[in-house]
């Protein structure tokens, strides 16, 4: 029985909605326009459960040369931890593609309307272990200023973790208590 509802969960882990179901909303998503300049995002971490298990203030900053955007995230986490991803972003013919240091191969990432999906597979770091995880990653922009990022992070395509982050153009720096915690020693 057990084995049948972990077959059950992988297969509907599958399910959900396409890009496609959100061509035609507006704004319409170009990551060459939201990701220009500087912006911040807040959000959490939650695990298997949704219990919060992390916050977090990311700094970005966008720039966009000849179609090709580089965008440098520096991450605050409530613990102290400090992280940094320079993704480099390019149009492609669903959406874009990006690569980072940290990401297995090429992210994909199909636009429709407001909305991108985004899959990449990334090791990530747990009390000192290290995981091969994918992240489906969902952005939609809701409007000039705001954007809503929800991810699945997936092992075995089973989700295990969640993210939500709010992205906002209107401000451009984490508040002073994010810069001011003790950074974790490694």
């Amino acid at each position: 029985m057990k084995y049948l509802a972990v077959g059950a969960a992988v297969i509907l882990a599958g399910c959900g909605v396409a890009s496609e179901h959100y061509v035609g909303e507006q704004p319409p998503l170009k990551l060459e326009e939201y990701l220009s300049g500087t912006l911040i995002a807040v959000g959490t971490v939650q695990d298997y459960r949704s219990a919060v298990t992390r916050r977090m203030c990311v700094e970005l900053e966008g720039r966009w040369v000849d179609g090709v955007g580089t965008l440098d995230e520096q991450f605050y986490f409530d613990d102290g931890e400090r992280q940094q991803r320079i993704w480099t972003l390019r149009p492609s013919l669903e959406g874009y593609v990006g690569t980072a240091a940290d990401v297995k191969g090429e992210a994909a990432g199909v636009v429709g309307g407001f909305a991108m999906n985004w899959r990449y597979g990334m090791d990530i770091d747990v009390d000192g272990s290290s995981y091969a995880v994918t992240f489906d990653d969902w952005l939609y922009q809701l409007d000039e200023r705001y954007l809503l990022n929800r991810a699945d992070i997936r092992k075995f395509g089973v989700t295990v973790a969640e993210v939500t982050l709010m992205f906002d153009k209107g401000t451009s720096r984490c508040p002073e208590s994010w810069h001011q915690r003790p950074v974790k020693s490694g």
